[in-house]
């Protein structure tokens, strides 16, 4: 039992150890869409600028976690009226 139980600590150390980062969503190049595809490309970047503008200024402002959604929507919503 005491060998199954190190034996399994070991692995998931292994997996933790090895496994790659994640990170969030990657902005969308448009030049490496199809051109057929390149419009709504560059609408979503746009979209994705925005939206990583207002979790920095959540960020900047510290913002809590119960607060945070309110404050986003808030901010993109100001941002789509500009």
């Amino acid at each position: 039992m005491r060998t199954l139980t190190n034996s399994t600590l070991t692995a998931i150390t292994c997996c933790l150890i090895f496994s790659p980062p994640s990170s969030a969503q990657k902005l969308v190049d448009p030049s490496t869409v199809a051109p057929e595809h390149r419009e709504a490309a560059e609408k979503r970047r746009a979209e994705q600028i925005r939206q990583r503008g207002c979790a920095q200024k959540a960020d900047v402002e510290k913002i809590m976690p119960r607060e945070r959604t309110a404050f986003l929507n808030h901010c993109l919503e100001e941002a789509a009226a500009k």
